[in-house]
């Protein structure tokens, strides 16, 4: 299969399933198998899918919740970085 320079992992398919849905498949596979931070040891690596939504570092070992086809989604991303800014400034008592 030597020529898929340009549709890279959807050369798979050849001719079949249409090319939008090939692009949109190319993509999400792009985005499982690119490199990511690990959140413990911090090396820049891919991460390997146990099942959907959940990922181990091939380096550490840490096995952590995320998205389906990428380790860390947009919405993960805003509730972290907003947890970790109100944790310390908000302090509630229980009444």
């Amino acid at each position: 299969m030597g020529r898929t320079k340009v549709v890279g992992i959807a050369g798979r398919f050849g001719a079949r399933y249409g090319s939008s849905l090939r692009k949109k498949w190319k993509e999400v596979m792009d985005r499982r198998y690119a490199e990511y931070e690990c959140p413990l040891c911090g090396t820049k690596t891919s991460f390997r899918r146990i099942s959907v939504g959940v990922w181990a570092c091939p380096k550490c070992g840490r096995v952590f919740a995320g998205g389906a086809y990428q380790p860390y989604t947009e919405i993960g991303k805003t509730i972290v970085v907003s947890g970790i800014a109100g944790a310390g400034s908000q302090k509630r008592s229980i009444s």
